[in-house]
């Protein structure tokens, strides 16, 4: 017999077929040598078969046989491992009849695999024909298409050719299909059919179906409708519509068919409905009636598909009528149509109403139906009744399947609920549903988005163990999951892994990786991916393009977004609402409010559908900037437009009125809240509470934490951190232990900003005995004891002077394993230095070497301060020695106090050194530095040089104080010149800076004359009312004030007491 040699899988597949799950598996292999050495048990029952089956073939009820199929499966004895190995020779004792009869008496008990095995260990010799005849085609027809295909057809017997290219096509092996119906000469009709229905079945048709029709002609095999049909239908699917329906046209004009029957008719009209051309759908269907052919169920069922799928659900009831007037009663394809499509409008109740219409015409919903009511549900968020109608289904015989299952799970993770999707899944498991692709890739994508990138990872190592291929889709969301994660670097594997398996990547892959690539500020190599994507014909679209605007608006300024954004219209794409978020933001960020309003407007008149976000976003940025009017404004327009005010405006309106200190406008907002039935959030009452406190009015804002417990609303860290921080600050220290014990007792522990933001406030309260007290409180309390909290705790003790405390606390530190580092000393040394214990400050030094923790900048320009604040910055140089030594360069600060300090010395030659060197290197000197240089000038009457400092100062950038002016205008005044005394009292004055106390003491010293006090005071009450007041109080306090309060010269008289600028 003619059989081809199987294979070790094919093997496998036939007995998971035979046995059950498993046990095919756990046979043991049998060499041929136990083959044939049989039992004499089993030979016996084997030899009554044999005899059973030659004697009456219709008889199975021999002893020996009905007592092996009596024998439940997992305890059989295995028949199959009796038989010989069909790769090895066939077994000698055992005679080729024997082997027919066993393969025939088995094909009759229905045991099929069992069957196909016996056949297949027959002699090659001897072909037993009449076997194959009844064999191939009972495998083919019982879906056994692996076990058909091992087998050679009967040579002249189109029916086991006909079987095994079903087989074949089943299989997806459209090559071995192909190369039997060109070398078998015994094809019929049948057999063209058979191949060009699979062809079309696994849209490989385009080129083929001509190709194969042409050959029938040439062999002269006629076609028949099912031909045409199978090719009709082949091309539709492929997306040739028009080419199938010129195929139509020539087959009926040229007498292949009499004509178009309603299969190629259907084909046609569901061809034009997939391709979205209604109009040529509708117009085959009027030619259909036109030449006496009725449009069926299936043909309305497209045309209403069709029809829903192009929006217009009107017309689509209208052909349901149609469908009712010509007769035609709709089926649960119909009606589950409409329901799908009411389902996604989010149209609910009308599904609904169908549904019961279709009951009520005694039309039964199957599980596409109820599968799309649940998605229908899922999708309005109405999930309880969702889950009650899926647990209905298996009730009223429509058992979820797995896209029943797959539709839910996802619909759950998406609304946050994977508690009870992570239940269906163990469930989907527990019922054996059959999880296919699909599914899995659903999961990947959830589990994703919760951040779970190793559960993304076993999920599709699952899929691949299913035998499952990953798609592109499924690549996609795997490398979206990674990029979300942060693993830009998998992503791109994952990427060159799709393309080794000539897996394309889409647009949306590459928009994934540009985004994770943005999110890393990797902009560089996003746009490098852009330009990837264009080489390849991949155009970017707005998803693309968004990401990279936002970025670059992050990281590279205005400019380069903008080149993005305007690169982006060129290519043709129009912003979406993401885009101009992006836009509105980054331009409002960077200053340019008013571009951000004008695009917003301009996006606005175009016909763009703007929602909350965008009005939020400019709202804010119009507020942040002074402008209320202009944000009221903007308000009022999101009303008008029908878009109600959400939690979100209201917050921003709140938020920014009290960042402007107007808390009872931002109060009469949190009325009109909750007048309009919105519910405040955390964020609403956090930032009035935040508001009241900073406002010192504790008492309101406990009113408003208790206004917040009793709207059910729970107050989070963020709440209890800012209330007992300023219940701390303003001495209410009983109050603010409340609170702390009410954040324990919710279960918040504090948190190292919480400690940090309380000490502070104590500090600031000028409470310092309470800092150990409530720093013990909150370790007890679960404070989590890291080098940042004491790193705070000894900052605060020694910005109090207790430098003893915070030295017990570095031991403390010592003794939790707990190193201190750089930012402990520097806090130590700063508070021996504000102590005045500058050897003490230097001891730290040179422990926090001897700890090898290395000083920074920060350390040694706290030592300089120090040695500047105690007169001794002479010993500067070694600071800078050590500077150098470990290897740190002098910061701008670092000059600033050098400077500072060598000219309080009266150092001029060394300060002005110092001076050139800094500014030479690029540094801006502060205006407390040009002040000590200016005055250091002055004191010596070097006022030129001191107005030489003044000038580069402006020129510098670096504005003058009130201060600068007090010591040019003192020392002026020392020199008696009046023209540059009220030069520098009017620019004083059109700065708005007035002259202090001990100015104007100066300048009373100096212009003074016997007997004119009475006018100096005129004077200078008339140009400077406040600081005159306040002088005068002073004087009024000594005992001789007309001795000390004289007139002024006419060198600083205004020239005409009529002149309104002298006032």
């Amino acid at each position: 017999m003619d059989q081809h040699p199987p294979k070790p899988h094919d093997l496998d597949a036939f007995g998971s077929s035979f046995l059950p799950a498993g046990c095919w598996a756990r046979l043991p292999p049998v060499s041929t040598a136990s083959a044939t050495k049989e039992p004499e048990h089993h030979r016996g029952s084997l030899l009554a078969m044999t005899a059973s089956a030659h004697g009456r073939e219709t008889n199975l009820h021999s002893a020996g046989l009905v007592f092996l199929l009596s024998i439940p499966l997992p305890h059989r004895p295995a028949l199959e491992t009796r038989l010989p190995s069909p790769m090895a020779p066939p077994p000698k004792p055992l005679h080729a009849s024997f082997l027919c009869s066993l393969a025939l008496a088995l094909l009759r008990a229905g045991r099929l695999s069992a069957a196909s095995h016996v056949a297949a260990a027959l002699p090659a010799a001897s072909p037993p024909a009449a076997l194959l005849r009844r064999l191939i085609p009972a495998l083919a027809s019982s879906g056994l298409a692996a076990a058909a295909v091992r087998f050679r057809p009967v040579p002249g017997d189109p029916l086991t050719i006909n079987s095994i290219l079903r087989s074949h096509c089943a299989l997806r092996s459209l090559g071995p299909a192909l190369a039997l119906l060109r070398s078998s000469g015994s094809v019929d009709t049948v057999s063209y059919n058979v191949v060009i229905s699979g062809l079309a079945e696994h849209g490989h048709h385009g080129v083929l179906a001509p190709a194969l029709l042409a050959e029938m002609c040439k062999r002269g095999v006629p076609f028949d409708t099912v031909t045409v049909n199978a090719a009709l239908v082949g091309l539709c699917r492929n997306g040739q519509v028009e080419g199938a329906a010129a195929l139509a046209e020539m087959m009926v004009r040229g007498g292949g068919i009499e004509r178009l029957d309603v299969v190629g008719w259907n084909a046609l009209i569901d061809g034009y409905c997939k391709a979205g051309d209604m109009a040529a759908a509708l117009g085959t269907a009027e030619r259909m009636r036109r030449q006496g052919v009725g449009v069926d169920v299936v043909g309305y069922n497209s045309l209403i598909a069709g029809l829903c799928r192009a929006g217009e659900v009107n017309a689509a009831r209208d052909m349901l009528d149609t469908m009712k007037a010509d007769g035609v009663e709709p089926n649960v394809v119909t009606y589950t149509t409409f329901i799908a499509e009411c389902c996604k409008r989010k149209a609910i109740d009308d599904a609904f109403s169908l549904y019961e219409e279709m009951v009520r015409m005694g039309v039964l919903p199957d599980v596409v139906t109820l599968s799309a009511l649940v998605d229908g549900l899922c999708r309005v968020g109405r999930f309880s009744e969702a889950y009650a109608l899926f647990r209905e289904m298996e009730k009223i015989g429509a058992a979820p399947n797995h896209v029943t299952y797959c539709m839910l799970i996802d619909s759950l993770a998406k609304a946050q609920r994977g508690t009870e999707s992570l239940g269906l899944l163990g469930e989907v498991v527990s019922r054996g549903v059959v999880m296919d692709l699909v599914m899995y890739t659903a999961l990947m994508d959830w589990l994703g988005k919760e951040g779970k990138i190793d559960e993304v990872k076993d999920m599709l190592r699952c899929a691949l163990a299913d035998n499952h291929t990953p798609n592109g889709i499924t690549y996609t969301v795997l490398i979206d999951a990674l990029c979300k994660a942060g693993n830009v670097d998998g992503a791109e594997q994952a990427l060159l892994e799709m393309e080794d398996k000539s897996i394309s990547p889409n647009v949306v892959t590459f928009s994934s990786i540009i985004n994770g690539l943005v999110k890393q500020g990797l902009l560089g190599k996003a746009t490098d991916y852009m330009r990837k994507m264009k080489e390849r014909g991949i155009d970017p679209n707005v998803v693309t393009y968004g990401p990279v605007i936002d970025g670059f608006f992050k990281c590279q300024g205005q400019e380069a977004a903008l080149d993005v954004y305007h690169e982006m219209l060129c290519d043709g794409v129009e912003a979406n609402k993401f885009v101009v978020d992006s836009l509105v933001n980054g331009l409002r960020k960077n200053g340019k409010i008013e571009e951000a309003e004008a695009f917003f407007r301009d996006m606005n008149e175009r016909g763009m559908l703007l929602d909350h976000v965008n009005y939020t976003t400019l709202i804010d940025g119009l507020f942040k900037t002074g402008n209320m009017a202009a944000a009221f404004k903007v308000g009022q327009e999101l009303t008008e437009r029908n878009l109600l005010p959400d939690a979100v405006v209201y917050n921003v309106f709140v938020n920014c009125l009290c960042m402007l200190g107007k808390s009872k406008e931002a109060e009469s907002f949190l009325k009109e809240m909750q007048n309009t039935g919105l519910k405040p959030d955390q964020v609403t009452y956090n930032t009035m509470i935040a508001a009241q406190c900073r406002e010192g009015k504790t008492a309101k804002a406990l009113k408003l934490l208790n206004g917040m417990k009793r709207s059910s609303i729970k107050p989070n860290l963020i709440t209890y951190n800012t209330l007992i921080a300023a219940l701390f600050e303003s001495g209410a220290v009983e109050k603010a232990k409340y609170c702390l014990n009410e954040m324990s007792s919710s279960g918040f522990s504090p948190t190292s900003l919480t400690h940090r933001r309380v000490l502070e406030a104590c500090s600031q309260s000028g409470r310092p005995a309470l800092i150990l007290e409530i720093h013990e409180w909150m370790m007890g309390a679960g404070l989590c004891a890291d080098i940042t909290v004491y790193n705070t705790l000894v900052r605060v003790l020694c910005y109090h002077g207790m430098t003893r405390k915070a030295a017990a606390v570095l031991e403390e530190m010592s003794g939790r394993g707990i190193a201190p580092d750089t930012i402990t000393f520097n806090a130590l040394i700063l508070g021996h230095f504000k102590s005045s214990h500058v050897d003490n400050a230097f001891a730290t030094y040179y422990q926090m070497l001897h700890h090898e923790v290395s000083p920074n900048v920060a350390t040694f320009n706290t030592i300089l301060g120090g040695l500047e604040s105690a007169g001794r910055i002479g010993e500067a140089n070694k600071v800078l020695n050590e500077m150098k030594k470990s290897g740190i360069e002098p910061s701008n600060l670092t000059y600033d106090i050098l400077v500072t300090g060598y000219a309080k010395q009266n150092n001029k030659v060394e300060a002005m050194r110092l001076y050139c060197e800094m500014v030479g290197k690029g540094f801006l000197p502060k205006v407390s530095t040009y002040n000590a240089l200016i005055s250091d000038f002055a004191k010596v009457g070097m006022m030129s040089q001191a107005k030489e400092l003044l000038n580069e100062m402006e020129k510098r950038g670096v504005l003058p104080t009130s201060c600068t002016y007090d010591i040019l205008v003192s020392g002026w005044s020392k020199l008696r010149n009046g023209n540059e005394v009220r030069k520098f009292l009017k620019d004083m004055k059109e700065k708005g800076f007035s002259p202090s106390k001990g100015t104007i003491n100066s300048i009373c010293r100096a212009f003074s004359k016997p007997g004119m006090n009475w006018e100096a005071r005129r004077l200078l009450k008339k140009l400077y009312q406040g600081a005159y007041c306040c002088s005068v109080l002073s004087f009024r306090s000594s005992q001789h004030p007309v001795k000390r309060y004289r007139k002024l010269p006419a060198e600083i008289i205004p020239e005409s007491p009529d002149d309104p600028s002298n006032e």
